[in-house]
């Protein structure tokens, strides 16, 4: 009786911000590795950058927005595993006890929050319970990297990253298909095109395949095909929502810029793998470009409906949204080959810091 009477606190409340400023501090502290020599957050460095994006900041924003209410026990442990996780990693990325603490707080996300997806009766929502365990699951490949038979870090950042493709396209459709079409019909429009199940079934089974070939690559089966489809297939989807309709709605604009950024980033990698190109800088096009904007899109619309019922301001996603935008094309100028360019690199995290600062404050101070 004392446990189901236990206050539940929103997980929302400490991981939205917690991510942000990691995503604002890290950042530059990276640059900063790789650039000045800074060598006191080793862990920060090298493809120790990419796995601090997708197992430190991207699981902290998914824990958040998939957690719900959670018993203060819970979320007591969970969010402070993850924090430990963060700095042991950037201050020691060698000592075994920072590698034990990401793949725990990864496991024990998903132990909490897969069996909310068991419930689903369609397939396309039971994607979920496969798509969660394996994102949760990568870490504990990243533990494991010397002895399991994978060709390296960067493959396996570049799977983890296949993989946040497809929870975004799936998560942005959800959010982005019911809201326009509430918008357009107060005022008495149809909106036809919602979820559009056959494109999105179609996304699953495709960036699914994409993310299994990134991570055991076959010669028959191109990687590139199934990204360069699923891209236009993005396209085709957004521009069926007709969200020029919805001028007034900058909330879901900047939601649906963000899967603007994932078609880009889908068919330029698709394309750069099939032309045999480096894909490494058009990576950032779904890492910088459509996390950041989907990211701090969705933290910034929980949080404001959350406390006042309404979308938030124009102002604030101007301040955000047009940041990551700059951070993303900064990066993507810099090229394949970054340190050529580190005027460009600069300009990209400090726009990556300011936008996830600005965001951080809103959450924080905005009560």
């Amino acid at each position: 009786m004392a446990r189901s009477r236990e206050k539940r606190l929103k997980s929302a409340r400490f991981f939205f911000p917690a991510a942000c400023l990691h995503a604002a501090i890290a950042m530059p502290l990276s640059m900063a590795a790789m650039l000045a020599g800074w060598r006191w957050a080793p862990g920060l460095a090298g493809s120790h950058h990419g796995h601090e994006m997708v197992f430190g900041f991207a699981l902290a924003v998914i824990a958040g927005y998939t957690l719900g209410p959670q018993p203060r026990r819970w979320l007591a442990a969970l969010f402070g595993l993850w924090l430990a996780a963060r700095l042991g990693y950037a201050l020691a990325p060698g000592f075994w006890l920072s590698q034990l603490l990401s793949p725990a707080f990864a496991l024990l996300l998903a132990w909490r929050v897969v069996p909310r997806f068991n419930a689903a009766k369609k397939w396309r929502n039971r994607m979920l319970v496969p798509l969660m365990v394996s994102l949760c699951g990568l870490p504990l490949l990243w533990l494991i990297l010397p002895i399991i038979p994978v060709p390296g870090a960067t493959t396996l950042l570049h799977t983890g990253v296949a993989l946040l493709l497809l929870l975004m396209t799936f998560m942005s459709g959800r959010l982005i298909a019911p809201a326009v079409a509430g918008t357009l019909e107060k005022r008495g429009i149809t909106q036809e095109a919602r979820v559009q199940p056959r494109i999105e079934a179609a996304l699953i089974l495709i960036l699914g395949l994409a993310a299994a070939l990134t991570l055991l690559p076959l010669p028959v089966l191109p990687a590139g095909t199934f990204l360069a489809a699923a891209g236009i297939l993005i396209l085709i989807r957004t521009v069926r929502w007709r969200l020029w309709l919805c001028l007034d709605r900058p909330d879901l604009l900047g939601l649906a810029l963000g899967t603007v950024w994932l078609a880009a980033g889908a068919l330029g990698i698709g394309l750069a793998q099939l032309l045999g190109r480096d894909p490494s800088a058009l990576l950032h096009l779904i890492t910088v470009g459509a996390l950041g904007t989907l990211t701090i899109g969705v933290m910034l619309r929980i949080h404001y409906h959350a406390i006042r019922r309404q979308p938030p301001p124009s102002g604030v996603l101007k301040a955000t949204l047009v940041p990551v935008a700059v951070a993303a094309l900064a990066r993507l100028a810099a090229g394949p080959v970054p340190w050529n360019a580190p005027e460009l690199l600069w300009t990209a995290a400090a726009a990556w810091s300011l936008a996830y600062a600005f965001t951080a404050g809103a959450l924080i101070l905005h009560r």
